[in-house]
């Protein structure tokens, strides 16, 4: 029988759809052609992108030369840009403001592949570093309100490269996706005196029926109204509202857990399309304690058709405790890649 549940942050039900259900093994491979034309993110052709803004590379090389593992360029096509002066006007009803911003592209590894999951867990680390300090580095422009880190996995996904990669877009305005998610959470607090995001961790530990991978800082789980098929979240146990406040130790535990999510995800449907957010608090506005930064890993194994469109509402064929338990029975075997330089990884 189908059931409505409702998301205990923000006022969205999803209709968990049995009737019309589907089993995790009921989803087919899904296959992609291969790109065959150049790849400007491969090592050796750095002149193919802009300028990089920075990368962890091996002592001695040069900007814009091989010797670089993690590497960060602005985007060639940006949405956005830092150089726009912020200008406000309106037109009658009609209100517009310059294209501020910044849209920058991470190359997650020097190596083509399509997905951190082949990548060694030192390597995820890396990439999470490049994260942190571009996040760091870009809420110095007081005029940024937001900065979102996202991946996209596959075509279907809208990834247009092959390469392992993630971007990153910094915004003068707090998306509204992360507005109503601080709403709910502001009204949680306001009624119970504690972090909603806090409550779902502990009774998720308790239950353990959603639960994928559970680390000694972090728990990625399958959301009790999760919108797509396996839609995993990967949450910090402490209360932290902001990314920038994650600490050593908690990286290294990160990129554990989210090399082994994504590895199971990846074992169980071969070539599966994803895009991967990164909720944190908004910068340069007051601090939103109450609320608490965490990874959403989305699947795209269901397309949005009119009534998602019309309504708002998401229909999941896939029951959220059916798709935890077929990840936590998979195997994340996969071959790694291991690094000839690790001696010079970037440490703090």
């Amino acid at each position: 029988m189908s059931e409505w549940r409702k998301d205990p942050i923000v006022d969205r039900w999803v209709i968990i759809s049995t009737e019309r259900g589907k089993r995790p093994n009921d989803y087919k491979d899904i296959l992609e052609e291969k790109k065959t034309q150049e790849c400007p993110l491969c090592v050796g052709k750095e002149k193919l992108t802009p300028p990089e803004i920075m990368a962890y590379r091996e002592p001695g090389s040069q900007n814009d030369t091989p010797g670089w593992w993690v590497r960060v360029v602005p985007n060639k096509y940006p949405a956005l840009r830092i150089e726009e002066e912020s200008s406000l006007s309106q037109h009658g009803i009609y209100m517009a403001m310059n294209g501020i911003g910044a849209h920058e592209l991470i190359v997650e590894s020097y190596r083509h592949e399509p997905g951190l999951d082949t990548q060694t867990e030192k390597q995820v680390e890396e990439v999470i570093w490049v994260w942190r300090e571009r996040s760091l580095d870009l809420r110095k422009d007081s005029r940024l309100k937001y900065i979102q880190i996202f991946k996209n996995t596959g075509p279907v996904a809208g990834a247009s490269l092959e390469h392992t990669h993630s971007q990153l877009i910094a915004t003068p305005l707090v998306p509204v996706e992360v507005g109503q998610e601080l709403e709910g959470a502001r009204e949680y607090a306001s009624r119970h005196g504690s972090c909603i995001y806090c409550d779902i961790v502990s009774q998720e530990i308790a239950e353990q029926y959603r639960v994928v991978v559970e680390s000694e800082n972090f728990l990625s789980f399958n959301p009790f109204a999760s919108r797509f098929p396996f839609e995993t979240w990967i949450i910090p146990k402490e209360h932290q509202y902001d990314f920038g406040q994650i600490r050593e130790e908690m990286v290294r535990d990160l990129a554990g857990i989210l090399r082994t999510t994504l590895r199971k995800i990846s074992v169980m449907i071969k070539n599966i399309p994803y895009n991967m957010v990164l909720h944190t608090s908004p910068v340069n506005i007051r601090e939103e304690g109450y609320y608490h930064w965490h990874l959403e890993i989305m699947p795209r194994l269901t397309i949005m058709a009119g009534f998602e469109l019309g309504t708002g509402y998401f229909i999941n064929p896939t029951p959220p405790e059916m798709a935890a338990q077929a990840l936590r029975d998979t195997e994340e075997f996969y071959p790694l890649h291991e690094r000839s330089n690790q001696e010079v990884y970037h440490y703090v």
